[in-house]
């Protein structure tokens, strides 16, 4: 139960993070060490299938680490069904309490994972600076608008659950950038289903396909995969910085003015620029918040995996 437990709440804050623009419930995974047996589970989804095709039910229940998905997505699902409306009320009232926070959780988290990388060589040192490059480049890009339409929010599914499961690649920004951001969210805050369905099986299309590549590609070149991982989130700062002044905006079906491209401010020049209270005091103590979070997590995770090797370990001398 505490274990489960424990699963739950970490699928809450991926949840969570997922409805942010600009922070990646992927990274939340990485950081709580759950990453890796996550995509093996979806990686082995289809195998799963088959079996159960086949009436195998408790070969495709273990093959797929069922358990471990359904807590996890019960956690996502009630963070997103809960907070979707406390997210989007921060964005709109509380944006560099919000941001400072999650700036605090990716810069930490960027040297977490690149702890776990084995050997620095050319190649993992050049995957870091492509994922921060490419990062960067998906912060700044100009926005278009897709359609709302099914197919549309089929493959707008399935690409932002790709970036979703990226650690420093957000799948709400992306959506954001696609212009579908605000649609996708007031249909989750408004239930309508049949908006949420299509959305939800591009999702499962494309988390499907990708997983396995992501596996595939941890296992092969480990130290480079994680290397391109951390750059990601390196590069995905530059969303998350709380400091902005807005230079593009554009107004939604409800005659809002929701914010497009914006400049990254330093906080006196902000304070300037905008005439707001740069809160810096709040801000250095949510990232400090953020940083403190991250570090409470890789320590319980390191705690579990010492508790369950130390099981393994006298199973093995019991036999």
């Amino acid at each position: 139960m505490k274990k489960h437990l424990l699963l739950y709440l970490k699928g809450m804050a991926m949840g969570a993070a997922d409805v942010v623009p600009g922070v990646s419930g992927g990274t939340i995974a990485f950081i709580s060490g759950i990453y890796e047996q996550l995509l093996e589970a979806l990686a082995r989804m289809p195998e799963g299938v088959l079996l159960l095709l086949k009436g195998r039910v408790r070969e495709a229940w273990a093959l797929v680490h069922a358990n471990f998905l359904l807590v996890l997505l019960a956690g996502i699902l009630t963070s997103i069904l809960s907070f979707a409306r406390l997210i989007t009320w921060l964005m709109e009232h509380q944006t560099i309490a919000l941001w400072s926070f999650f700036f605090g959780l990716i810069l930490v988290s960027c040297g977490l994972v690149g702890r776990s990388i084995r050997r620095w060589n050319a190649a993992a040192l050049i995957a870091l600076a492509l994922g921060a490059l490419s990062a960067w480049c998906i912060t700044v890009a100009a926005p278009v608008h897709w359609g709302q339409d099914y197919l549309s929010l089929f493959f707008a599914g399935a690409i932002a659950i790709c970036a979703m499961i990226l650690p420093g690649v957000s799948g709400s920004f992306l959506l954001l950038l696609m212009g579908l951001y605000h649609f996708v969210l007031g249909a989750v805050k408004n239930l309508e289903l049949g908006v949420m369905a299509v959305f939800a099986l591009g999702c499962a299309f494309g988390l499907l396909a990708f997983s396995r590549v992501l596996r595939a590609a941890l296992a092969r070149f480990h130290d480079v995969t994680l290397a391109l991982l951390t750059g990601f989130m390196a590069g995905s700062l530059n969303k998350v910085w709380p400091w902005k002044q807005t230079l593009t905006v554009y107004t939604n079906s409800k005659g809002e003015a929701i914010p497009l491209q914006q400049a990254n401010l330093l906080p006196w020049d902000f304070s300037v620029t905008t005439g707001q209270d740069a809160q810096l005091l709040t801000a250095i103590l949510l990232a400090m918040a953020g940083f403190g979070l991250v570090l409470l997590l890789d320590y319980l995770a390191s705690r579990h995996r010492a508790s369950a090797q130390a099981a393994s370990a006298d199973c093995q001398s019991c036999k």
